[in-house]
């Protein structure tokens, strides 16, 4: 329960894309087509989920299948970028910071 002296910050969550527009400057998870993630800095995004990502790390899984024992190996491929622009139709999840108290 609130005091009289205490103030309490009330997050107004009502559409989808309210969560990411309180997700704007803060690092967040991006899971895109073809095995794709993203994690980055939002800088700006749109109703499309179009998005501009800063500080941006690439995580590209492949499947290769091992001709001798037809086993299936996966890779993984990283590499960091500055600024990423991103195709909201690419976009499968978007997945907000963890907010202590939350």
């Amino acid at each position: 329960m609130a005091e009289d002296g205490d103030q309490v910050t009330q997050i107004s969550v009502k559409e989808p894309l309210d969560l990411i527009r309180l997700s704007l400057d803060e690092r967040i998870y991006v899971k895109m087509r073809n095995d794709r993630e993203l994690r980055g800095r939002l800088h700006a995004y749109d109703q499309h989920l179009n998005m501009v990502l800063g500080e941006v790390e690439e995580t590209v899984t492949t499947v290769e299948i091992d001709e001798e024992t037809y086993e299936e190996i996966y890779k993984t491929t990283k590499r960091n970028i500055p600024m990423l622009f991103v195709r909201g139709d690419g976009v499968i999840l978007v997945s907000p910071p963890i907010r202590a108290g939350a």
